[in-house]
C-alpha cells in the first residue's frame, strides 16, 4: 500500500492510473479536489478496490495520522500542491498555504508514523517529494541545462513556495533521518491536464475558434516531458534512488513555447481540419507576465546513470499523442471549463491584449 497525495490532479492521476496498471499494488488517494482535481480522471478505476479515495486537505493533520494508521503504506509520493505561475502571481496565499504549510504538515506525520516503525517497515519506508525545475530560476540561451547540484533561484510566489517545500524536505531528512527522495521535473504534458497550462489552452481554444495568447515574443524555452514518462521516472525513484538524495526528470525536448503552439496547430490541421483555414491564424501574442523565466532545461543524466531511467517518448510522438487524447475527450474538457475556470481565463488574458 502506498498514500498518494493530490491524486486526482493530472500528474497524480497519472500516476496512479500508471501504478495500479504496472505494479498493482494499493494505493491511498487524498486529495482535496480543489479547481484542478478532478474525479473523472480516474474513472477508469472506479470500482476497484485498488484505489481508495479520501476527499482532504493536506494540511488536516488529523486525518492524515488516521489514514497511515489506518492503511500502514510503504511510501508516500507527495504531488498534492498548488502549480500555475500565474495563478501564483494573482494569489500568492494559496501556494504558500498548500506547498509549504501542507509540506510541512505530511513530513510530521510521515514523522510520527515513521518513528513508530520497526524493522524492514522501518527500513524500506520512503516519502517522495515531487517538485519542479522552476526552483533553479532562469536560464540564459547559452548556459547548461539544471544540474541537481544548481543553487535555487526561484522568481515567481509558484517556486519560491516549491522551493520552501524542497528545503523542508531535506532538513526533515538530515535533522531527522526521515527517509526522503525528491524528483525537481520539467513541464509535464498529456492526458488530463487542466486546461488553464498552455497545450490543453491551446488546444481548447483552437478547436473552439478563439485567439491562442502567447506571452511576449513566444520564445520562452521550457524542456517538455511526457505525463507517461514522467510517472515511471517516479515509479523508478521510488523503487531505487537513493535515500536523500534528488533527482532531476527531463525530457531532452528544449522548445520556444511558440514552437509548440505552431506544432499543435500543425497537428489539428492534420487530424480535424477546421473550415476557416489553418489554425496558426488564431494564433495572439499578448502582454508578458511577470517575472516570466526565460529558459528552463534539465540536465536528467543522474538518474539515468543510476537508476537507468530515460524518457521513452519524444516531443514529436508525445506531442501527437496528447493531440489525440483531447479530440477523442471532448467531453472531459467541456466538464472542466466551468463558470470558475472562463472567469479565471477573463481575469488572467483579458487585459493582455
Amino acid at each position: 500500500m502506498i498514500l498518494v497525495t493530490g491524486g486526482a490532479g493530472f500528474i497524480g492521476a497519472n500516476f496512479i492510473l500508471d501504478w495500479i496498471a504496472a505494479v498493482g499494488e494499493p494505493v491511498v488517494n487524498l486529495d482535496k479536489l480543489t479547481y484542478a482535481g478532478n474525479l473523472e480522471n480516474l474513472a477508469a478505476l472506479e470500482g476497484d478496490a485498488r484505489h481508495i479515495f479520501v476527499r482532504d486537505d493536506i494540511c488536516a493533520r488529523a486525518t492524515v495520522d488516521a489514514l497511515l494508521a489506518q492503511h500502514r503504506p510503504r511510501a508516500i509520493v507527495h504531488f498534492a500542491a498548488e502549480s500555475h505561475v500565474d495563478r501564483s502571481i494573482h494569489g500568492p496565499g494559496e501556494f504558500m498555504r498548500t506547498n509549504v504549510e501542507g509540506t510541512f504538515t505530511l513530513l510530521e506525520a510521515a514523522r510520527a508514523y515513521w518513528g513508530g516503525l520497526a524493522g524492514a517497515e522501518r527500513e524500506n519506508f520512503r516519502f517522495l517529494h515531487v517538485s519542479t525545475d522552476e526552483v533553479y530560476g532562469s536560464l540564459g540561451p547559452k548556459d547548461p541545462p539544471f544540474a541537481e547540484t544548481n543553487p535555487y533561484e526561484p522568481n515567481s510566489p509558484y517556486s519560491a513556495s516549491k522551493a520552501a517545500s524542497d528545503h523542508l524536505v531535506r532538513a526533515w531528512h538530515h535533522t531527522y533521518g526521515l527517509p526522503v527522495v525528491t524528483t525537481n521535473c520539467s513541464n509535464n504534458y498529456g492526458p488530463f491536464q487542466f486546461p488553464e497550462k498552455l497545450i490543453p489552452l491551446v488546444m481548447a481554444n483552437a478547436l473552439a475558434g478563439k485567439p491562442l495568447p502567447i506571452y511576449g515574443d513566444g520564445m520562452n524555452v521550457r524542456d517538455w516531458l511526457y505525463v507517461g514518462d514522467h510517472c515511471a521516472a517516479i515509479r523508478t525513484v521510488l523503487a531505487g534512488g537513493r535515500v536523500g538524495e534528488t533527482y532531476n526528470v527531463g525530457g531532452w525536448n528544449e522548445m520556444p513555447n511558440l514552437t509548440i503552439v505552431k506544432t499543435i496547430c500543425a497537428l489539428l490541421d492534420e487530424m480535424k481540419p477546421d473550415a476557416g483555414g489553418r489554425y496558426e491564424r488564431l494564433v495572439t501574442f499578448v502582454a508578458d507576465r511577470p517575472g516570466h523565466d526565460r529558459r528552463y532545461a534539465i540536465d536528467a543524466r543522474k538518474i539515468e546513470r543510476e537508476l537507468g531511467w530515460r524518457p521513452a517518448e519524444t516531443f514529436e510522438t508525445g506531442i501527437r499523442k496528447t493531440v489525440r487524447w483531447y479530440l477523442e475527450h471532448q467531453d472531459w474538457v467541456a466538464h472542466v471549463q466551468s463558470g470558475a475556470y472562463r472567469e479565471w481565463v477573463r481575469k488572467n488574458y483579458g487585459d493582455r491584449e
